[in-house]
């Protein structure tokens, strides 16, 4: 049986999931088959998504290779980083005090409430009128 290649990680954050697999590289990133460039124009998000490959000074030894889906492209980069997160602690045990002290293998779990019947919302009710 081939031997597997690459270190596997699920990140989640609202709805949004990441399927993140790291190869050892040079640093490329691929998220949906596109450049990072192209799926997170902006450079904070790219900051986001590559935070745990800068703490565990990994960044140009792995090349990333992700498929995400759900929520907004905020929540798909939190599911990045969690992703990612997991993947190095999957390649490389000794990692974990160092991801875990910076809290990203803690998965956000904060999701939108479900709406309850007689309110307009989750918690938005009729407005109250005294006459």
């Amino acid at each position: 049986m081939a031997e597997q290649n690459y270190y596997y990680g699920t990140g989640k954050r609202k709805t949004a999931i990441a399927q993140v697999r790291i190869y050892p590289g040079q640093g490329q990133i691929t998220i949906n088959e596109k450049p990072i460039g192209e799926v997170f124009p902006r450079s904070a998000l790219q900051s986001v998504i590559l935070e745990p490959m800068k703490l565990t000074s990994m960044a140009n030894k792995f090349n990333i290779v992700a498929k995400v889906h759900g929520g907004g492209v905020t929540s798909q980069a939190g599911a990045m980083r969690h992703g990612i997160a997991r993947a190095l602690l999957v390649s490389d045990v000794n990692l974990r005090p160092v991801l875990k002290q910076n809290k990203m293998l803690t998965r956000d779990d904060r999701i939108k409430e479900s709406k309850k019947y007689g309110l307009k919302r989750a918690r938005r009710a009729k407005q109250y009128t005294k006459r």
